[in-house]
């Protein structure tokens, strides 16, 4: 992994827009089914839209009619930074980028296998890079 990115919140909302930032830096959740990568299956990688981080490939992405691009696994484990999430009277497995903290959303244990596991991801925190970009 390279260096942690720390950056202020004016340098964050310089880059990112509105819902992004809300997202990323605030622990928002975007409506189910209104993110652009819900249903999205092109053949490529899933990068932190904050610092491009790859975290995620099309290769372990599934439709979990959940409303959220889910995957059963991300790229490498120490991209991805876990903690515990006790908001709204739950108890829940908060997922961040581990290069730059961005919020990206959960985990849960009812995935598919090979892992069992769903990464349920805000769209607003990823940028798709497509297997043909160079």
């Amino acid at each position: 992994m390279s260096e942690k990115i720390v950056k202020t919140d004016d340098e964050w909302r310089a880059q990112l827009t509105e819902e992004q930032y809300q997202v990323t830096r605030n622990h928002a959740t975007e409506r189910a089914f209104s993110g652009r990568l819900d249903k999205h299956y092109e053949a490529g990688s899933y990068h932190c839209i904050c610092c491009g981080t790859p975290l995620f490939s099309s290769d372990t992405k599934f439709d979990s009619r959940s409303g959220w691009p889910s995957f059963y696994a991300p790229i490498d484990e120490a991209n991805i930074g876990k903690t515990v999430d006790e908001s709204f009277f739950m108890r829940r497995t908060e997922v961040h980028c581990d290069r730059c903290d961005a919020h990206l959303g959960h985990v849960f244990p009812d995935g598919p296998q090979p892992t069992g596991l769903r990464y349920c991801i805000n769209s607003a925190s990823l940028d798709f890079i497509d297997d043909t970009s160079d």
